[in-house]
């Protein structure tokens, strides 16, 4: 009996092991790619909005190249395009604030909540680049 529990003990190990390096390479799927892809092509299309990092304004084009570069930094991390809003857009790994877009008419809304809302349009639409 004690022997069956440490090979069963052992054998979860070993799985908990071998997921939690398939999980340390995870990448993205074609298709989430292709989202993330997207979402950074639209922010940086974003010409009439603000982008707030640590109470400093940034240009749609700056923001676009940020989030591109963490998420260069952080791509082994993530799967989906969630992951990389998460991760690589809506807030400061160094002092944890969550970042921010001032809105055309001047309404601040965090970049978390503004992003999933840009991600829902494009999963609707069929994820085509451009799209919207």
């Amino acid at each position: 009996m004690l022997s069956s529990f440490r090979f069963l003990r052992t054998a979860l190990f070993a799985l908990f092991l071998g997921a939690a390096a398939a999980l340390a390479q995870a990448t993205p799927s074609a298709s989430e790619q292709m989202l993330i892809d997207t979402l950074i092509l639209r922010v940086s299309n974003m010409k009439t909005m603000t982008f707030m990092r640590n109470g400093d304004e940034h240009n749609a084009a700056d923001a676009a190249k940020h989030m591109k570069a963490k998420f260069e930094h952080f791509k082994d991390e993530i799967v989906t395009a969630e992951d990389f809003i998460d991760r690589c857009a809506s807030r400061s790994e160094m002092t944890g604030k969550a970042y921010q877009v001032k809105m055309p008419g001047g309404a601040v809304r965090d970049a978390n909540e503004f992003l999933n809302a840009e991600l829902r349009t494009l999963r609707k639409a069929g994820s085509r680049p451009g799209a919207g």
